[in-house]
């Protein structure tokens, strides 16, 4: 069976082996991106419908990358399939605000509208369109000046078109001027060379008019170069992976947003600082979508703006921010966000507060048709939402949906219970729901607890007691041991010391296996008070007295001190001996270079490292280490003698010594034979040299 086969046996998109393999990998983690990439170039390949359905898929597991729009775009394109590609441009564009995808967007206007008629009508608006939504963008300079190109290019017929067309491109100009773009002295320069072409003298009015204009968006234009330099804008957004580059990148983008709530163009236009804001929330959320923290800063940036602009009397623009925060709202919950509580629950909050009860109610009736997610707490916020907007009995009502539903917990019990006491102040009433839940949650420890907690408090010892006796009695002993410590405690609050010593007893009897015989451990237990303990930490130490686990073990010790007094309990590496990682693009001298970045040497090292000239000193000869050992593994060793080696170096030796004493007589101080890098034999020679010119004089 080949690959072909194999594929459609098993019900898979591709028809090759990678393939196959990545649409396995994205069956245990959707969000893969190699895989989806290993997917993307098969489909680039394949036939139009087939790449169809994968780039389907494709966009609607990342629905607000750009690039992978663009993809899919461009590949309906290449088969001429316009009616497609404006469909997908009507699906994406007013989602999507990246720069990439618009740019497209204009060219593909460029490509295929040119033969028609309206043709320059056409691009202008198309123009207008992209930098009414993208224009903000700092690197859509490309864009801005293209326009301007565009429509000087133009042909205009007569005075008064001329003038208009001059006023067109001037209004442009301006226009991007109060843009920050990376481009800015670009634009800054063709805006002079465009108004002296016109008229030198109204130039430089105008000029000197946007001079101080330029100047701040050339500040600011640097300031985000510090940004823009280390932000990624084309990744796709993933659920949060916790990864040490998704924490950095982040924090970058909250940097820059920041930096652009700041109000660095110092704009008095309270609307335009909000626009630009958000614009720069909007591309954020294009990479972390996944990500409430993101969401909630971009609304809450919404709210507050409302409020300002309400206190200071404009109540048409904090209705318009009003609106801008609503509709936000729907579109996260609408997509990323869908099944986000943190959001849903502040956009529910936000529609109560301004008096929309009725919607906020739907927000929490759409939660509970979602197939998975926490229904308890869910019910919980919709009994605590029924109660602030229709009283105690609305949210009896929602109680009562709560428990016929099964998939809510014993957490509704306790949320009703309470409330019934604290806003109707019925004890009856919180106690026949306390019962009620007992029936179905009794062997659930923390729902006993809370309703032991609630006894407690009603100064009801009797009843308080029988509880303890009908759970410890009924429940498994594997789930007592919070219970058993909540009894002690309570014995030792308002009983007397022999009922405190038995339940203690009882206590040591059912928890044996887990005490070891340690008694010590109870009596502690016994002494102890909030954080007061009996003993020191060193003596609760060595009494083994146990450490409070995941499963919430009683009677634990918890060090409230701080833990480096306890160090001496680990093996601890000698901190002082550690050298600090410092990233440098340059090795420094006495430094050792490592990826990223350097470590200092040790001190006696460095020492001798400053004493003797830097590695860039020596120029040459350098010998090529591997050529060296090669040639000496070649080399074939004649296997002599010792007394024949010892005749070779007297013969040598001799031989030599006859030579430097010829050269000696003959004063032949010809440089020539002395090898270029023989520092020594240059100075024996100067010495030789100097010594004749003495003696001769």
């Amino acid at each position: 069976m080949n690959c072909k086969e194999k594929g459609l046996a098993a019900g898979a998109w591709s028809l090759t082996d990678h393939g196959q393999m990545a649409e396995q990998k994205l069956k245990s983690k959707p969000h893969d991106l190699d895989a989806w990439e290993t997917l993307i170039k098969e489909a680039q390949t394949t036939a139009l419908i087939r790449g169809r359905m994968l780039f389907e898929k494709l966009v609607e597991r990342f629905p607000t990358c750009g690039r992978f729009w663009r993809l899919y775009i461009e590949q309906e394109m290449n088969q001429h399939n316009y009616e497609e590609v404006e469909q997908l441009f009507q699906r994406c564009l007013l989602k999507v605000l990246s720069l990439d995808l618009w740019r497209c967007y204009i060219n593909y206007i460029k490509d295929t509208k040119k033969s028609s008629e309206g043709y320059r009508e056409k691009l202008v608006q198309a123009y207008e369109f992209a930098l009414s939504h993208v224009g903000l963008d700092p690197c859509s300079g490309g864009i801005w000046l293209e326009y301007c190109s565009f429509v000087k290019t133009g042909e205009a017929q007569g005075t008064y078109a001329e003038t208009q067309k001059v006023a067109a491109v001037r209004k442009i100009f301006q226009r991007a001027l109060g843009v920050p773009l990376i481009c800015v002295e670009q634009v800054w320069k063709e805006y002079n060379i465009f108004e002296n072409e016109v008229d030198e003298t109204l130039a430089k009015k105008l000029t000197e008019e946007y001079l101080r204009q330029y100047i701040t968006m050339k500040r600011c234009c640097k300031e985000y170069d510090s940004f823009n330099r280390q932000l990624n804008k084309l990744a796709p957004a993933v659920p949060p992976q916790g990864s040490l580059q998704e924490r950095m990148q982040l924090q970058l983008w909250k940097r820059y947003l920041t930096w652009e709530k700041s109000n660095p163009t110092r704009t008095d236009n309270k609307a335009l600082l909000a626009t630009k804001v958000m614009f720069a929330y909007k591309q954020c959320l294009l990479v972390y979508g996944y990500h409430p923290d993101v969401w909630h800063d971009a609304l809450s940036y919404l709210e507050n703006a409302s409020k300002s602009a309400s206190d200071r009397g404009d109540t048409s623009l904090a209705k318009q921010f009003e609106e801008d925060a609503r509709d936000m709202y729907n579109k996260a919950v609408a997509s990323l966000m869908r099944k986000s509580l943190i959001i849903n629950f502040a956009f529910a909050d936000f529609e109560e507060l301004h008096g929309n009860t009725s919607a906020a109610m739907d927000i929490y009736e759409s939660l509970l048709t979602l197939e998975e997610t926490n229904f308890t707490l869910v019910y919980v916020q919709f009994m605590r939402s029924a109660r602030r907007t229709g009283g105690i009995k609305a949210a009896r009502t929602v109680f009562k949906r709560a428990r016929e539903d099964p998939r809510s917990n014993w957490q509704v019990y306790v949320t009703a219970a309470l409330m019934e006491y604290n806003c109707s102040q019925d004890k009856n009433i919180s106690f026949k729901i306390f019962e009620l839940g007992m029936k179905k949650h009794g062997d659930e420890p923390g729902y006993v607890l809370a309703y032991l907690d609630y006894l407690s408090h009603q100064t009801d010892n009797n009843n308080t007691r029988v509880l303890y006796e009908r759970v410890l009695s009924s429940m498994p002993v594997d789930k007592t041991r919070d219970v058993w410590a909540k009894f002690a405690e309570f014995e030792a609050a308002v009983g007397d010391l022999p009922s405190l010593i038995k339940v203690e007893r009882r206590r040591a009897s059912a928890m044996k296996e887990e005490l070891k015989g340690n008694s010590t451990v109870l009596l502690v237990d016994r002494y102890k008070y909030l954080d007061l303990f009996p003993c020191s930490n060193t003596e609760l130490l060595s009494l083994d007295y146990p450490v409070k686990d995941k499963d919430g073990k009683v009677g634990l010790f918890q060090d409230r001190q701080d833990s480096s007094k306890h160090n001496w309990l680990l093996a601890q590496p000698d901190m002082n001996q550690m050298m600090p990682f410092k990233p440098s693009a340059a090795e420094g001298v006495g430094m050792n270079a490592v990826p990223g970045g350097t470590f200092p040497l040790p001190n006696s090292c460095a020492a001798m490292l400053k004493h003797i000239p830097p590695p860039d000193c020596y120029k040459g000869p350098f010998v090529q280490v591997d050529e060296l050992l090669a040639l000496l593994q070649k080399v074939d060793i004649d296997h002599t003698s010792s007394a024949d080696m010892s005749m070779m170096a007297t013969s040598i030796t001799s031989t030599s010594r006859k030579r430097t004493a010829a050269q000696d007589q003959d004063g032949n101080d010809d440089n020539q034979n002395i090898p270029q890098n023989d520092i020594y034999r240059a100075r024996q020679q100067k010495r030789v040299q100097l010594a004749t010119s003495t003696a001769t004089t």
